[in-house]
């Protein structure tokens, strides 16, 4: 099994696991791979070390005290956020194309408030905005948005 670094045209990081270097070539250049945030199916292989797990505490590097944590890397942000759509779409009721009428009724008590998800054009989040009704878009990977069985 060959686990591979890999990034795709908007710099989102992840691993590729292939039976063989091969393998992995192949699905890449059939755009059978692709990335697990924003779907992109440019993907180039990004150079890789061994994975080492060493035992003890390392030095803190110059300028640092000792305890302090590096920023996330970005495979580390990245599940972060896969985590935080997942709640959000298990926390919220799906709406669908009715989000604008929604969120209106929500905003002037004529439904009880609570979390929605849902689709809107840009002229409807933009009349919502002048309602004072915020929005924001959130980007869901097609992986999460098919039902479990």
């Amino acid at each position: 099994m060959k686990v591979l670094d890999l990034r795709c045209a908007q710099d989102h990081r992840f691993e590729g696991w292939f039976a063989s270097e091969d393998d992995a070539q192949s699905q890449i250049s059939r755009n059978l791979v692709q990335c697990p945030v924003c779907e992109d199916h440019a993907i180039t292989r990004l150079p890789s070390a061994p994975r080492l797990n060493l035992s003890g505490a390392a030095a803190a590097p110059a300028g640092k005290p000792a305890g302090a944590k590096a920023p996330a890397a970005p495979a580390t942000l990245q599940s972060l956020y896969l985590k935080a759509v997942k709640q959000v779409l298990a926390q919220t009721e799906d709406v669908g194309e009715r989000f604008a009428e929604e969120a209106r009724r929500m905003h002037y008590d004529e439904a009880p408030e609570r979390g929605i998800r849902g689709t809107a054009s840009p002229d409807e989040v933009q009349a919502l905005a002048e309602e004072g009704i915020d929005t924001f878009q959130l980007v869901v990977p097609d992986a999460l948005k098919q039902t479990a069985h």
